[in-house]
């Protein structure tokens, strides 16, 4: 995503990639959805490039580079431009800054943009166990940062839907979880988002075993992300959106109102804060 000019004006790398873009795009003579044609993509995705909407990503700018016979210019510069976040969640972070509607369903862990930063310190350590320090913190300041899109009163709008799972799986320990359903219970009581649980007793249900999430926004169509062991997919072929949609209805469906959820959240806070205290 783009970055504002610094104080003294000077322009960013991102604002440079994408002026490049624009201008040897037009130099060439091609329209953006000319150049879309030829690197597989849609005119709104390369006006989303050169507004800064979209990351310019390595595989991307190296069609850029055939089809404006650029060598390996726009590569180079993609190659250039780091994510705080792992490659493969990288353009699904870029995208929750931008979308108006955010759907979740987690079915394990809390959801990153709820997520403590206890919370997310205990999950990261556990993953990478020899990690070092320095990148664990990094790591726990990339995550509470995207949490800020939360910040905002109004947009995104939020819903999400978490298993009972998540609730009891007691990452970081009792005091770490209390804090963490409180910390969700605060959003859901300011009516900042939606939450509802899954409980154990409802048994199989459309999304079983699958986390995913679904980003809507203003100006274009829905897309799905699903996330893996070191792996995630960026889903936007309408046929596969809607499928997750589906999903994700009968999850919401197979769960307890958002009423009886938030009891459940905030009642299993407090047994965790009671062992806490005892």
């Amino acid at each position: 995503m783009a970055k504002p000019n610094d104080e003294g004006g000077a322009q960013t790398p991102e604002e440079f990639a994408r002026e490049e873009l624009r201008g040897k795009r037009e130099a060439a003579g091609l329209t953006q959805e000319g150049l879309g044609e030829r690197i597989f993509a849609t005119g709104a995705y390369v006006g989303m490039m050169e507004s800064g909407r979209r990351r310019l990503r390595p595989e991307i700018a190296k069609l850029i580079d055939r089809e404006l016979n650029t060598g390996d210019y726009f590569f180079r510069l993609a190659r250039a431009f780091k994510s705080k976040h792992s490659e493969y969640f990288a353009d699904a972070a870029e995208l929750e800054g931008l979308a108006t509607a955010i759907y979740e369903y987690a079915p394990t862990l809390v959801p990153g943009l709820l997520q403590t930063e206890a919370y997310a310190r205990s999950v990261i350590r556990a993953t990478s166990p020899t990690a070092l320090a320095e990148r664990v913190d990094a790591l726990v300041a990339a995550r509470t940062e995207r949490a800020r899109l939360l910040s905002d009163p109004e947009a995104p709008e939020m819903w999400v839907v978490l298993h009972e799972a998540v609730l009891r799986t007691a990452v970081g320990g009792p005091a770490v979880m209390a804090a963490q359903l409180r910390h969700i219970a605060s959003y859901a009581r300011a009516h900042r988002i939606m939450v509802q649980v899954v409980p154990f007793s409802a048994g199989a249900h459309g999304a079983v075993g699958s986390m995913m999430t679904i980003m809507q926004f203003a100006e274009a169509p829905d897309v799905a992300y699903t996330e893996g062991p070191y792996a995630g997919q960026l889903l936007d072929y309408p046929a596969l959106v809607a499928r997750h949609w589906k999903s994700y209805d009968l999850a919401r469906a197979a769960a307890l109102s958002p009423e009886v959820s938030l009891s459940l959240v905030e009642s299993v806070a407090e047994e965790y804060a009671t062992c806490v205290r005892t």
